[in-house]
């Protein structure tokens, strides 16, 4: 969002604007670049803000040695300047004429098939507002958002509540076991949990919220999954599945707009039954942007409701 600001942003000085990029960058020459100056003139923008306010916000030596105490609390309140600039120049345009813009969505991997559902239907209202989705883990996600480099997120709901945000309930998610189809077990409809740590598991990495929610349901059963081969990527494990040599756990809702892949049975999970929400978060902030605004409504009227397992 903040990159977005570079060339149309006037209503904050241009020396913080270079700042911003400076802390974001560590680096005089790659800061000075991304703001298309040269490193010269760089160094003597941040100079000026040191005079303007009597203070130090540069650690100097012979490289970049961080912000100081007082230049990191500068950037912060710079970056909030620049969004709360941004939304005042998206809520003049949206009096004048529809919305315009850029908006940056930060999705967990295994929703980033069905987020689809949600930006389709803010395109069709607000064709103008060009979109942004970076698939990112919900710890990522948050603190981005902290940062004013995403304006929401698409993560599971208990992770928004949990930190506090402003949350929109989009769908319930239902895990499915998939095996090959040269696999003994693609002759079953159904699987238990505990069944399926007997398979040679493909599983997401430790790090993604999807998998920690899987080992809290073996850990509740008192089982344990030992995957064989782990992978930060939905793609990546029905590629696996694929092959022949795994089999995997993953939301149902993955499934639902590209298809089940060719060689690839897909198993009911059962004993026990569990489900998850899914919705979009946004910094609890309000007023929010037009565009931020104009997402959250469609979310809040948006019904995905995908097939039962």
């Amino acid at each position: 969002m903040l990159a977005q600001s570079w060339h149309n942003n006037r209503m904050i000085s241009r020396k913080y604007l270079y700042l911003i990029a400076l802390a974001r960058e560590k680096h005089f020459g790659r800061a000075a670049l991304a703001c298309h100056i040269s490193p010269s003139t760089l160094s003597a923008a941040i100079r000026e803000i040191e005079l303007e306010l009597g203070i130090a916000v540069v650690n100097r030596g012979r490289t970049f040695g961080g912000l100081t105490r007082e230049g990191q609390c500068v950037v912060e309140h710079a970056i909030r300047l620049v969004s709360t600039a941004e939304g005042l120049r998206q809520e003049l345009r949206s009096l004048r004429e529809e919305l315009t813009g850029h908006l940056t969505l930060g999705v967990i991997p295994t929703a980033l098939t069905v987020v689809a559902s949600l930006t389709a239907a803010f395109a069709r209202q607000h064709p103008q507002v060009n979109l942004e989705v970076r698939s990112l883990g919900t710890g990522e996600i948050l603190k981005r958002m902290q940062q004013f480099d995403l304006d929401a997120g698409i993560m599971y709901v208990e992770s928004g509540i949990q930190q506090q945000l402003f949350t929109v309930p989009l769908w319930q998610e239902n895990h499915v076991f998939l095996c090959p189809l040269d696999s003994e077990l693609a002759n079953r409809e159904t699987i238990t949990w505990y069944e399926a740590t007997h398979t040679p598991l493909c599983l997401l990495t430790p790090d993604m919220q999807n998998r920690k929610m899987i080992d809290s349901i073996f850990k509740q059963l008192g089982y344990s999954a030992e995957p064989s081969l782990e992978t930060n990527s939905i793609i990546s494990m029905l590629a696996h599945v694929s092959a022949g040599s795994w089999s995997a756990i993953l939301p149902q809702n993955a499934l639902e707009l590209i298809g089940v892949p060719a060689g690839v049975k897909v198993l009911e999970l059962t004993e026990p039954s569990f489900s998850s929400q899914t919705g979009l978060v946004v910094a609890g902030r309000e007023p929010w942007s037009p565009l931020l605004s104009a997402l959250i409504r469609i979310a809040q009227e948006l019904e995905i409701n995908p097939s039962p397992t």
